[in-house]
């Protein structure tokens, strides 16, 4: 299902930290918002997710703003995964953390059903954690708590998934294990990513935040300029596909001094870059 945000303001403690923020993903699409520290990355994603109300604009999944739903209702369209996020796990089996993503389809008191056992069953195997369902959560590793996570999520059988840094502090292996299992849920997916890398080869477009605003927006290969990582992050950096139709970035060895540019000149050039 199609996410749309559209023109999105979000204040903390009466400070702007989104400005007139719009994106949309299409339906099956993975996008990925990719910017520095402090570009309000993570705070777009709770928006979305219904943990932090904005100050104007709209957030909808199909044509209903999650905002203006209930919330189990807004939870059976959109599953959130965060870093690690397991909530209260003392005791439970891998089974019972990914048989809460049914929560929102009969509430905390409700029986599983048939529906729900082959919902959470189908996740299971959908993720790899079969070896280990029955063991306590909090015995895994983080690259294997990281698949009950998204366990959990396509139990929920959601039409969005919104991810937040969900690769790091994984090995390459389980990273690229990660990516490859979201690539084949099919379903739409916003993902925050610090690795340009790894968002590279999972995005099918990029939603490049500096300073709170969208700097660029669109494939891979035309949002990541050498131009925006200089003026964005500070690097010096080339983009390309290469033959085995894996995008990779190039980077210098020395980063830009004071991101390359004036602060002046950077904000010109973003403005000019977001209007195309």
């Amino acid at each position: 299902m199609k996410l749309t945000v559209d023109r999105l303001h979000v204040t903390l403690d009466h400070n702007p930290i989104l400005r007139d923020v719009s994106l949309e993903a299409r339906e099956g699409d993975i996008v990925g918002l990719v910017g520095p520290n402090g570009s309000g990355k993570s705070t777009l994603l709770r928006a979305v997710y219904r943990s932090l109300r904005p100050a104007d604009g709209a957030v909808r999944v199909g044509e209903d703003n999650v905002w203006e739903l209930s919330p189990r209702a807004a939870a059976r369209r959109t599953a959130a995964v965060l870093q690690d996020a397991g909530g209260n796990t003392t005791g439970l089996t891998v089974t019972e953390i990914v048989a809460l993503g049914r929560v929102p389809h009969h509430g905390l008191l409700g029986r599983d059903g048939a529906e729900d056992r082959e919902a959470v069953s189908d996740a299971i195997d959908r993720c790899g954690v079969r070896p280990f369902a029955d063991r306590d959560y909090a015995s895994l590793s983080g690259g294997e708590r990281q698949r009950v996570l998204l366990a959990r999520a396509l139990a929920q059988s959601p039409q969005l998934l919104v991810l937040d840094e969900l690769t790091n502090h994984l090995d390459i292996r389980a990273r690229f294990e990660l990516l490859d299992l979201i690539r084949a849920t099919g379903i739409t997916t916003l993902a925050v990513l610090h690795d340009l890398d790894l968002a590279a080869r999972l995005c099918d477009h990029l939603v490049v935040l500096h300073d709170g605003a969208v700097a660029a927006a669109g494939p891979v290969l035309e949002v990541l300029t050498p131009d925006l990582l200089a003026d964005v992050f500070g690097v010096r950096a080339g983009t390309e596909r290469h033959a085995d139709g894996v995008i990779r970035i190039t980077y210098a060895a020395q980063p830009l001094p004071n991101g390359g540019e004036s602060p002046e000149h950077n904000h010109a050039r973003l403005a000019e870059t977001a209007e195309r």
